[in-house]
C-alpha cells in the first residue's frame, strides 16, 4: 500500500493455506506453482484470514463441478463422481442407522419424537439418493460410450451425437446445473480478484484475474520462495475408482483406508517378479521375513497423486486433530510403530557404553551422544513415510548380536525375550493404548546391567501443507551399577510438504536429567526456518550440577555432522568431530521367524499388508488391513458389552499416565540379591 501500487494477486482457486505451528503470525498460500508468505499482526489476526480464506476456498472449490477450461469430462469422470455419491450414501446409511438406535434408548419422548422426524425425513432423502443413482447407472449403460466423451450441453450452434442425446433426459439437468456453477463460481473469482487487489494496496483498475497469481517482491528471497512448492504442471490427475491388481503395465499402489488407488508414476521402480504366485495361500512359498527385512523403499512423488491428496484435505481444517484420519497407502512403510521404536538401539554400542564409564559427567555426555545418534536410522527413506498404526495388544520383540557375544553365555528366561542370553540387548514393545494411541517400549542388556523404559503418546495434528506429530510421553535410561536415573523427552515431527515430495524433520527443546548427580542437558532440535533452506539443524547444551553456563555445547544436523565445543577449555580452539551418524557403523536387530512368532506380534499380524504394499496387491492388502480393523473393533465390543476392560500383558500404568515394564531388569536383579 505505501508504493501506492498492487504488490500481487494471488488466486484462491486450487490454492493450499499453510502454518508453521512455532511461529503464531506467519502463514503461506500456494498456489500456481508458487508459495507466497504473509504475515498478520498476531495469532488472533492470523486465525481470521486462514478461517477466511479456507472457507472460501471450500465454497468456490466445492461448487465448481469442472473447469471450463479443461476438456470435457469423460466416462471415468462420471464413475468418480458417482462412486464419490455411492460412498456419501454409505455414509448416510450408517448415521440413519446409528439414529434408529439412539431413538430407541430415548426416555424423553419430546426428544424422541423430534429424532423421529428427522430418521423419516432421513429415509425419505435416502430413497431419493438411491433413485438418483440407479437413473444415473442407466444412464451410463444406455449412452455407453465405452471410449466416447460426454459433451456439454449444447448451444444454438452445436451439434449433439446421438448417444448422448439418449442419456440426456438424466444428466442433463445434472451437466446443465455445472455449466452454470462455473459460471457463477467464475464471476465470483473475479470479484475476488477485486478483493484481493484492495488488500494489497492497489486500486481495482481492472477485474480481470492476470492468467498466474504473482508479486512484486518475486525474486526478492524475503516474500515467496518457489523452491518450497516445486509444482509441476500436469499433477493433477484423476483417481481411477476401480480396484486393479497388478501387473506390469498398470502399476498401482493401495491408499488404505480409502477404496480409490493412485497410478504410481512412471518413473518409480516396481518388482520385477511377479507376485502372483508368491502371494498364493496354496503355494505357500513366499518369503515374509524378506519382505520385512528389505530395506529398498522406493520413494513417491506425491504430485502424481495430487488428487489423493486433495481428497485427504479437503476433510481436514488447518488445527484439526489427525487421529481419525487415515492416510494414503503411498506415504505407509512397510512396518509398525512399534518396529519403528527399536531403532532407537541402532547403534547399541552407544548405549551400552554408558554403564562402561566410570565419571558421572563422562556417563551424562555419552547418553546426550547416544540419544543424538538415535533419530536417523529410523528414517528408510528421503521420502517422509509412516508407519503402521499398531492394534491394541500388538507387540514387537527384538534383540542384538555382539561380536564378542560367546554361544556358552547363559539365557535369561525372564527376560522380556526369552531365548536371548545376558551379553545381548534385548527390546520388547507393546501398544497399551488404542484411544489415545499410546505404546510403550523397554530394553536391557542383563551383564552391562542398564535398561531404557519409555511411553509414548503419539497425536498428529493438520498444519495445511504440514502434518505435525507430538510425541507425549518420556523414557528413562537406568544405570544400574550406579543408581542413575536419565530421564529424556522426545521432540515432535515434522511431515513437510505433503503436496509434493514429503520429508521428515524433527522440532521442539527436549531435556535430559540426571537428579542424582544434578547433570542435565537441553536439547532443541530446529526447524527449516521460514526463510532460508537449512534442514535437520540440532542444538545442545549439557550442564553440570548447579552449573548455569554448559560445559558443552553441541551443533550441527541429527542426520549427519555434530560439532562439540568445550567452553571451559581453550577458548580458541576449534570446534571437535561429536558424533557422524552417518559414519556409524549400524548393527542389524534380529527378529524370531514370522512362523514362530505369536498371533499378536506385529510382523505376524502385519505380514499380509506388507505383501500386498510390496507387490501392490490392491484386493490383498485392502483385504488383510480391513480384517484386522474389523477384528479389533470386534473384540473391543465383545469388551464393552461384557463390561471388561483391556488388560496390558507386559506393561502396567503408573502415576502420570506414565507406563512402565512389569518385571524390569532392576527389580529381578533386587529379587536376586534378596533371595
Amino acid at each position: 500500500m505505501m508504493r501506492g501500487a498492487r504488490r500481487g494477486c494471488v488466486r484462491l482457486k486450487g490454492a493450499v493455506i499453510g502454518i508453521d505451528d512455532e511461529d503464531d503470525s506467519t502463514f503461506t498460500i500456494t498456489v500456481d506453482h508458487k508459495t507466497f508468505h504473509f504475515q498478520a499482526r498476531d495469532a488472533e489476526e492470523r486465525e481470521k484470514w486462514v478461517r477466511a480464506l479456507e472457507d472460501t476456498i471450500f465454497r468456490h472449490g466445492n461448487r465448481t463441478l469442472w473447469d471450463n477450461h479443461r476438456p470435457p469430462p469423460t466416462i471415468k469422470d462420471f464413475d468418480n463422481k458417482v462412486s464419490e455419491a455411492d460412498a456419501y450414501l454409505q455414509l448416510m446409511i450408517d448415521q440413519t442407522k446409528n439414529l434408529e438406535e439412539r431413538i430407541k434408548t430415548m426416555v424423553d419422548s419430546d426428544e424422541k419424537a423430534k429424532c423421529q422426524v428427522i430418521l423419516e425425513h432421513a429415509n425419505v432423502m435416502l430413497d431419493n439418493i438411491k433413485h438418483s443413482i440407479v437413473l444415473l447407472q442407466i444412464a451410463k449403460n444406455t449412452a455407453h460410450p465405452i471410449n466416447g466423451i460426454y459433451q456439454m450441453r449444447p448451444g444454438p450452434s452445436q451439434n449433439i451425437s446421438p448417444t448422448i442425446a439418449e442419456a440426456s433426459d438424466v444428466t442433463g439437468t445434472v451437466v446443465q446445473q455445472g455449466i452454470e456453477l462455473g459460471s457463477e463460481c467464475v464471476e465470483n473469482s473475479r470479484r475476488h480478484s477485486r478483493t484481493m487487489e484492495l488488500v494489497h494496496g492497489g486500486t481495482p483498475t481492472s477485474l480481470v484475474v492476470p492468467p498466474m497469481s504473482y508479486s512484486s517482491s518475486e525474486g526478492e528471497e524475503d516474500f515467496y520462495d518457489a523452491n518450497d512448492s516445486p509444482f509441476t504442471p500436469g499433477s493433477q490427475q484423476p483417481t481411477p475408482t476401480s480396484l486393479r491388481s497388478f501387473d506390469e503395465e498398470a502399476q498401482t499402489v493401495l491408499p488404505i483406508g480409502n477404496k480409490q488407488p493412485a497410478s504410481l508414476p512412471p518413473n518409480v521402480r516396481t518388482p520385477s517378479v511377479r507376485q502372483d504366485s508368491l502371494l498364493s495361500s496354496g503355494v505357500g512359498n513366499l518369503d515374509y521375513d524378506a519382505l520385512y527385512e528389505d530395506d529398498d523403499e522406493f520413494d513417491v512423488e506425491i504430485e502424481s497423486h495430487g488428487s489423493v491428496i486433495r481428497h485427504l484435505l479437503s476433510q481436514v481444517k488447518i488445527g484439526m486433530d489427525l487421529t481419525k484420519v487415515v492416510l494414503p497407502t503411498f506415504i505407509l512403510e512397510r512396518r509398525s510403530l512399534l518396529e519403528m521404536y527399536a531403532d532407537y538401539f541402532a547403534h547399541p554400542d552407544l548405549f551400552l557404553k554408558i554403564a562402561d564409564l566410570k565419571d558421572p559427567r563422562d556417563r551424562m555426555v555419552q547418553v546426550v551422544k547416544w540419544y543424538l545418534s538415535s533419530y536417523h536410522a529410523g528414517r528408510k527413506s528421503a521420502v517422509a513415510k509412516k508407519p503402521y498404526n499398531p492394534i491394541l495388544g500388538e507387540i514387537f520383540r527384538c534383540h542384538w548380536d555382539f561380536p564378542e557375544s560367546k554361544e556358552e553365555e547363559s539365557p535369561v528366561p525372564e527376560g522380556p525375550v526369552p531365548w536371548c542370553n545376558k551379553n545381548q540387548l534385548t527390546f520388547i514393545a507393546e501398544q497399551v493404548s488404542h484411544h489415545p494411541p499410546i505404546s510403550a517400549f523397554y530394553a536391557e542388556h542383563y551383564n552391562k546391567r542398564i535398561s531404557f523404559n519409555a511411553h509414548v503418546y503419539t497425536k498428529s495434528k493438520f498444519l495445511g501443507l504440514s502434518v505435525c506429530v507430538y510425541n507425549i510421553g518420556q523414557g528413562i535410561v537406568s544405570v544400574l551399577d550406579h543408581d542413575e536415573e536419565y530421564i529424556v523427552t522426545f521432540p515432535n515431527g515434522y511431515g513437510r510438504s505433503i503436496l509434493t515430495v514429503p520429508w521428515i524433520e524433527l522440532g521442539g527443546t527436549v531435556t535430559i536429567t540426571c537428579h542424582k548427580t544434578g547433570y542435565s542437558s537441553n536439547i532443541e532440535f530446529l526447524t527449516k526456518p521460514f526463510y532460508g533452506n537449512k534442514k535437520h539443524k540440532v542444538n545442545a547444551e549439557v550442564f553440570g550440577p548447579d552449573d548455569k553456563k554448559p560445559f558443552l555445547s553441541i551443533s550441527g544436523e541429527w542426520n549427519g555432522v555434530m560439532e562439540a565445543k568445550w567452553p571451559d577449555k581453550d577458548q580458541l580452539q576449534d570446534a571437535e568431530l561429536f558424533i557422524d551418524v552417518n559414519a556409524l557403523h549400524t548393527i542389524k536387530k534380529q527378529v524370531k521367524p514370522i512362523s514362530q512368532q505369536e498371533a499378536n506380534e506385529s510382523r505376524r499380524l502385519w505380514k499380509e499388508v506388507t505383501a500386498g504394499l510390496k507387490f501392490n496387491d490392491i484386493d490383498k492388502a485392502t483385504s488383510a488391513k480391513q480384517t484386522l480393523e474389523q477384528k479389533q473393533r470386534d473384540e473391543a465390543k465383545e469388551r464393552k458389552e461384557a463390561g471388561l476392560e483391556w488388560r496390558t500383558k507386559l506393561f502396567l500404568k503408573c502415576q502420570e499416565d506414565g507406563w512402565m515394564y512389569m518385571k524390569p531388569l532392576k527389580q529381578r536383579l533386587l529379587q536376586t540379591s534378596n533371595t
